[in-house]
């Protein structure tokens, strides 16, 4: 059976997808040793560390009601409410019922905290701070920097065993304008604002990697719900109010980031690209064809890098490791 790691990058409603690529490479025999993610990959892959199958993730993300995941108040179903959001808790939406849906799934694995996704390598040990199965990236915007969690719990004083991983999650999607930030204390005693992970890194393809000289002995396999750069490069963010600003300015940061860091072919060469279409990551109101396209597109997205198409070869492991890690 091959190992891989899996990083899955950020895309709001649009994780379905991961669920379709996911399916095929179960199918294929691979099993997940350590996963990673942002915002919508933090809560798939969540999922996945916590040992559901590819098959049981299709029948969860196919019953989940989006809607519910823009939670507030009666007033946040109006403009002024909305504002009233924005201008008090800085953000529209709580949040609360992605902790309280993906609780309930943890729960149902008998898993709650960091202490239940526990891993280490015994032929190459890990350090004590990177023994887990499971790495959550968010954006503190207090201090300009990621924070890969459970790793950097230290940062604010706080045992990484104990935390609750729905924590972790709920910090990574927190979209900025569309959700309240999550505030925690540093070891300092000043606070910090989190925020969705992928204004820093919406796909954390490294965060696995072994270091330089060292030869990996299973990939790390990476899910990106989007085209390649050259294909995305004439999309246009429509800005009508402070709304569509602020979601114009994370499409910009993390589109930014994504094209350079995908400049480099030894990321493109194990990254698998999901055609997601025309949705965007905060189109609560995703239909059912919309939902099957997705997941359609995320399986033949990861069979197309596993067999090769007429302008790819097939994955090959071997021939990544000749090529770019000799």
């Amino acid at each position: 059976m091959p190992y891989a790691d899996l990083v899955l990058e950020g895309g709001g409603v649009k994780g379905i997808a991961f669920v379709g690529a996911i399916e095929v490479l179960q199918e294929r025999g691979y099993e997940f040793r350590r996963v990673a993610g942002t915002s919508a990959g933090a809560i798939v892959g969540t999922l996945v560390a916590a040992g559901y199958s590819a098959g049981e993730l299709v029948s969860i993300m196919r019953s989940v009601d989006y809607r519910k995941f823009q939670d507030g108040d009666f007033m946040d179903r109006f403009a002024f409410g909305k504002a009233l959001g924005l201008l008090f808790e800085q953000g529209i939406y709580d949040g609360n019922y992605l902790e309280e849906w993906l609780n309930e799934h943890l729960a149902q694995r008998g898993k709650r905290t960091f202490a239940d996704f526990e891993y280490n390598d015994d032929e190459r040990p890990l350090p004590p701070d990177k023994q887990y199965s499971l790495v959550v990236m968010a954006s503190d915007i207090s201090h300009g920097r990621l924070s890969r969690l459970p790793w950097q719990y230290d940062r604010y004083g706080r045992d990484r065993g104990t935390q609750q991983v729905a924590d972790a999650v709920r910090a990574s999607m927190s979209i900025p304008f569309f959700y309240t930030p999550v505030q925690w204390n540093t070891t300092g005693g000043e606070k910090s604002w989190l925020v969705d992970g992928g204004l820093l890194s919406n796909f954390p393809i490294d965060v696995f990697d072994a270091p330089g000289g060292t030869e990996p002995r299973w990939p790390t396999l990476g899910i990106k719900l989007s085209a390649k750069p050259d294909a995305a490069q004439g999309n246009v963010n429509k800005i009508t109010n402070t709304i569509s600003m602020g979601k114009a300015i994370l499409n910009t940061l993390t589109g930014f980031y994504d094209r350079i860091h995908l400049d480099d072919p030894g990321v493109v060469a194990r990254t698998i690209f999901v055609d997601t279409g025309k949705i965007k990551a905060t189109d609560f109101d995703l239909s059912p064809a919309d939902q099957d396209m997705l997941y359609k597109n995320g399986r033949a997205a990861a069979t197309k890098f596993l067999d090769g198409t007429d302008t790819r070869p097939p994955w090959n492991f071997s021939k990544y490791i000749a090529t770019y890690r000799t």
